[in-house]
């Protein structure tokens, strides 16, 4: 049983920056793709951002690209969203999800474990 737990959140400035980690209890980290989701109130979750399981190839929703960076520590069973320039319009509920394969995904149903989610404020 795979469980994600992210951590990390928080209130902030526009313009501040946070680094999210989403720590899995499972085995063999490596064969799982990660993604980065969230869900703003009022609005459906969106992708933000993905890592294949080689951590070779990343994907990112247009309004955080050169903003936000996706990356991951194998050994630790760890995956990060490094979020620089932040903007009112990133405040949401930040979710990891995981699902073993080696593409990078994008869609919430290609996922198979998902954690419960941290919070990030961002003020104007």
């Amino acid at each position: 049983q795979v469980q994600l737990v992210e951590s990390g959140g928080g209130l902030v400035q526009a313009g501040d920056s946070l680094r999210l980690s989403c720590v899995s209890s499972g085995r063999k980290f490596g064969w799982y793709a990660v993604g980065w989701f969230r869900q703003a109130p009022g609005k459906e979750r969106e992708f933000v951002a993905g890592i294949s399981w080689s951590g070779g190839t990343t994907r990112y929703v247009d309004s955080v690209k050169g903003r936000f960076t996706i990356s991951r520590d194998d050994a630790k069973s760890t995956a990060y969203l490094q979020m620089n320039s932040l903007r009112p319009e990133d405040t949401a509920v930040y979710y990891c999800a995981t699902v073993e394969g080696s593409y990078t995904y994008t869609r919430e149903y290609e996922y198979d474990h998902w954690g419960q989610g941290t919070q990030v404020t961002v003020s104007s």
